[in-house]
């Protein structure tokens, strides 16, 4: 799952990444780095990740960050056995934070996580300036119904290409066929 937040093309005129701007806020202020935070939870229920989650990004927003993006890689057993918060973990789920906020809020946010309880592991690292790729809002095109989207149209248009029909050849290398029809 990835989930970019972008509402500027969505008609939101007046906004950046879904927070209100004021005009008279100087461009100094969204020049914050971007940082990525890859997390380990231990192995809970999906309403309980969600609400870990959750609880992970509004610490990100209270310190005035902003999440680009949020991958989940999914839940794996870990490499080895982990003890965090006096227990032991085995399994975990894995999830990264792509977020920009001011360089004062890392240590607050590394030791906000590391009293979380649900967080097994953490590691807040400074994203590659040369690595980073443009994101685009597609957030109109994902509004459209599938049919109309450029990814699915692209897809089917894939699958019409190799619908062809496969010819049986014989191969035993006669000029005729040797057995009845």
């Amino acid at each position: 799952l990835t989930w970019q937040c972008c509402f500027d093309q969505a008609g939101l005129n007046n906004t950046r990444h879904g927070i209100l701007i004021d005009p008279s806020i100087s461009s100094d202020f969204f020049a914050m780095p971007t940082y990525e935070l890859s997390v380990i939870l231990r192995q809970m229920s999906r309403p309980d990740m969600v609400a870990t989650l959750k609880r992970t990004a509004t610490a990100i927003f209270d310190k005035g960050g902003i999440i680009r993006k949020l991958d989940n890689l999914g839940t794996k057993p870990l490499p080895f056995k982990t003890s965090a918060h006096g227990l032991v973990h085995r399994t975990g789920s894995y999830f990264v934070f792509k977020f920009d906020t001011p360089p004062s809020a890392i240590d607050d946010l590394d030791e906000e996580y590391g009293r979380d309880v649900d967080i097994v592991r953490k590691r807040i690292y400074r994203a590659d300036v040369s690595q980073q790729e443009e994101i685009t809002c597609t957030l109109h095109e994902e509004l459209l119904p599938p049919a109309y989207r450029k990814d699915v149209q692209k897809m089917i248009a894939t699958a019409e290409r190799n619908k062809t029909k496969k010819v049986f050849q014989y191969n035993t290398g006669l000029d005729y066929y040797p057995f009845q029809k």
